[in-house]
C-alpha cells in the first residue's frame, strides 16, 4: 500500500499548495520534471522485466515470446472491450468540466473533485502501479512516479477549483488501495504457487515503459487497451509451459 499512500500524499499536498501558491512551475522546471519523470518511467519499467526473465537463452527468448503474444492478444480484446475508447470519454468529460471552470461556478466544488477523481483512478500508470505494488509488495516506484505528476497537476486544479480537488485523494485511496489489496492477498498465492508471477511482471513492466512513451510525446500508446494482457500472460505461460 506504500505506492497509494504517496499517491494520496501527493494529492492532498498538491491541493493544499495550489491553494495558497498562486505561481506556477516555469516553463523550463516542467520540463526539467517532465525528462526525470519519463525517464524513471523508463528505468522502472524495463528494469521490472529484466527482473522477470531468466534461465537459459532459450527460456529468456520463449518467456519473451509469451509477453509479446500477450500484448497482441490483450491490445484485440482491449479494442473489443472499448477500454481506451471509455478512457477517452474520462478525459473529455473531465476537459468540458474545466472548460467551465469559473470562480463563481456554484458546481465548481463537485466539478475539482470529480474531474481529478476521474483523471488520477483512469490513468493506466495508476492500475499497472497498484498491480505490481500488489504482486511485489516493495515495487511502489510506478505509483510514486504518479505520485509526483497527479501532486503537480492537483496544484493546477486546485487553483481552478478550489479546495474540492483534494478530496478526490479518497477514491484513489479505495481505487488503487482495492486493487493493491486484492493481488497481494489473493492473486499473488495464486500465481506464485504456479509459478505464473513472473509472466505478468515482465508484461506489466513492457506496459510501464509504454506509459514512459506518452510522457515523452514520443508517439501515442493506447496503454489501456493493452490492460487484458496481464491475464493473458499467465494464462499463456501455463498454456505452453
Amino acid at each position: 500500500m506504500l505506492g497509494t499512500y504517496l499517491n494520496v500524499g501527493a494529492v492532498i499536498a498538491g491541493g493544499i499548495a495550489g491553494l495558497f501558491v498562486k505561481k506556477q512551475l516555469s516553463a523550463n522546471a516542467q520540463f526539467y520534471i517532465k525528462v526525470a519523470l519519463g525517464g524513471l518511467t523508463v528505468y522502472f519499467g524495463l528494469h521490472l522485466t529484466l527482473l522477470s526473465v531468466s534461465g537459459s537463452i532459450g527460456h529468456i527468448l520463449k518467456q519473451l515470446g509469451i509477453v509479446l503474444l500477450s500484448l497482441v492478444l490483450g491490445n484485440v480484446a482491449g479494442k473489443l472491450l472499448r477500454l481506451q475508447k471509455a478512457s477517452n470519454r474520462i478525459g473529455q468529460l473531465a476537459r468540458e468540466r474545466m472548460a467551465t471552470a469559473r470562480p463563481d461556478n456554484p458546481q465548481r466544488f463537485s466539478d475539482g473533485f470529480i474531474v481529478c477523481a476521474l483523471l488520477f483512478c483512469a490513468a493506466p500508470l495508476g492500475i499497472l502501479g497498484a498491480i505490481h505494488n500488489g504482486l511485489l509488495p516493495d515495487y511502489f516506484y510506478p505509483l510514486a512516479i504518479k505520485a509526483v505528476m497527479d501532486g503537480l497537476a492537483t496544484m493546477t486544479f486546485a487553483a481552478m477549483f478550489g479546495w474540492g480537488v483534494t478530496l478526490s485523494a479518497v477514491p484513489v485511496l479505495v481505487f488503487q488501495g482495492t486493487i493493491t489489496l486484492v493481488c497481494a492477498k489473493s492473486l499473488e498465492p495464486f500465481l506464485e504457487s504456479r509459478g505464473l508471477v513472473d509472466s505478468v511482471n515482465a508484461t506489466g513492466g513492457l506496459l510501464i515503459f509504454c506509459v514512459a512513451l506518452l510522457i515523452f510525446e514520443v508517439r501515442k500508446v493506447h496503454v489501456t487497451d493493452y490492460l487484458p494482457s496481464l491475464v493473458f500472460a499467465p494464462l499463456l505461460t501455463w498454456l505452453l509451459r
